[in-house]
């Protein structure tokens, strides 16, 4: 096998259209933490004078924002459920997705469709949806969905992924809270009962945000990295009911789902199911300080709950991901948690800041290291055994020994 030592120009122009991550996190709360005091500093204790620029010079380029329809229905109607960390209703995300977007990150809009968090144990219709038949539901999400995104693009913002729904394992729009259980219209592997209602209002949702935002990515997010085959029915579902979207969206937890392994299970089972799809993490995290409240698997002798064992976990996990081609996005849940020189209550304990005195904890630096761009300064004199290579095509590459052109984030070689 010889490598060549010249390569024409154009290879430099091909690589952009797959060599693209997106690396940031979900910074929903930033303006309450601000509004308070919070510091954030950096990993050495320097000061950060504004968030966003400096995690953008870091090397983070995207973040998340999720959205609720009317918190404040939530905080009338069930008082002692209400979370004030629910508060992001359309008024409060529009001047925060305006800054993330000035700052030069790609948005991805998170809609909740719910007037409290959505997840796969809780689904429920708004408050001021209440009542309303499917049809009318299918004409109010598409509605609801349209004005959010016309309302966003007059303040100068136009998202460039969103999700229509948050953790819609089971579907959404259940019913509202207060429903009798029996009612809820759920979606569940093994039944057939909801799932064209659920496609229904998932195409009406999405061909809102088509026409709003024809570039945006659409993301269909999931949480059952758990369990590939309910994973798989969901989105042999979403072909079946021709639902348009271009990016499956994960959460993975390891305090809740289980160690690397099982999200490697579930990438692998994806990407060679979907080819076609992109994938995404839009949510994870790890503890740097004690365990989370609702930890059902413990990790802590493999990534110790400390700053260096969450870095740990950052590094395997960075290195999982990019094992897989398809793969191309990572945000960190919940990243600028910080109640460093601030009254809030609570604790978070799996932030990329730390509470203890708002330094960067190292795990920062290791997320932002996924979203480094591939190199092309040259040809590499030999080829390094852990990298993975591609074609122009951005086909997966695995025979080294076949002629051709082969890039990969360490370089590019010619093989003749």
């Amino acid at each position: 096998m010889r490598i060549l030592t010249t390569l024409v120009l154009a290879l430099a122009t091909c690589l952009t259209s797959w060599s693209q991550r997106y690396v940031g996190g979900d910074i929903s709360l930033l303006p309450e933490y601000e509004k308070a005091g919070a510091v954030y500093k950096t990993e050495d204790g320097t000061k950060i004078a504004e968030l966003l620029p400096w995690l953008h010079e870091e090397g983070m380029n995207a973040m998340r924002v999720r959205l609720f329809v009317n918190p404040a229905d939530h905080k009338a109607k069930y008082p002692s459920k209400y979370d004030p960390n629910a508060c992001q209703d359309l008024e409060y995300i529009t001047p925060l997705c305006k800054r993330i977007v000035d700052n030069g990150f790609k948005l991805m809009l998170d809609f909740h469709y719910s007037d409290t968090w959505a997840d796969p144990a809780k689904q429920w219709t708004p408050e001021s949806w209440r009542g309303l038949t499917d049809e009318q539901l299918y004409q109010k999400i598409y509605d609801y969905t349209k004005e959010t995104l016309k309302t966003l693009k007059e303040a100068g913002v136009t998202p460039a992924f969103i999700q229509p729904g948050n953790e819609i394992s089971y579907g959404m729009l259940w019913g509202t809270e207060d429903a009798p259980s029996s009612s809820l219209k759920k979606a569940f592997m093994g039944s057939d009962a909801n799932w064209t209602r659920f496609g229904k209002l998932l195409n009406q949702a999405i061909s809102a945000c088509r026409e709003e935002c024809p570039d945006a990515k659409i993301v269909l997010h999931t949480e059952r990295v758990a369990q590939p085959n309910v994973l798989t029915n969901f989105y042999d579902q979403m072909k079946k009911l021709n639902v348009d979207y271009d990016i499956i969206g994960l959460s993975y937890y390891p305090y809740f789902h289980g160690d690397m392994n099982v999200l490697d299970k579930a990438l692998s089972t994806l990407q060679s199911r979907y080819p076609e799809k992109n994938i995404m993490i839009v949510e994870t995290g790890y503890s740097y300080k004690w365990e989370v409240p609702g930890t059902t698997h413990d990790f802590s002798g493999k990534w110790a709950y400390s700053e260096e064992g969450q870095n740990a976990f950052a590094k395997d996990l960075v290195a999982t991901l990019e094992k897989y081609d398809r793969v191309n996005g990572l945000f960190w849940w919940w990243m600028e948690y910080n109640a460093n020189g601030t009254n809030l209550g609570g604790w978070y304990n799996a932030p990329l800041f730390s509470s203890l005195d708002g330094r960067a904890t190292p795990a920062l630096k290791t997320i932002c290291s996924y979203g480094e761009e591939s190199k092309v300064e040259g040809i590499l004199s030999e080829i390094p055994e852990d990298s993975v290579w591609f074609d122009l095509s951005g086909n997966r590459v695995t025979d080294m020994t076949a002629p051709g052109i082969r890039v990969s984030r360490k370089g590019k070689v010619m093989i003749k």
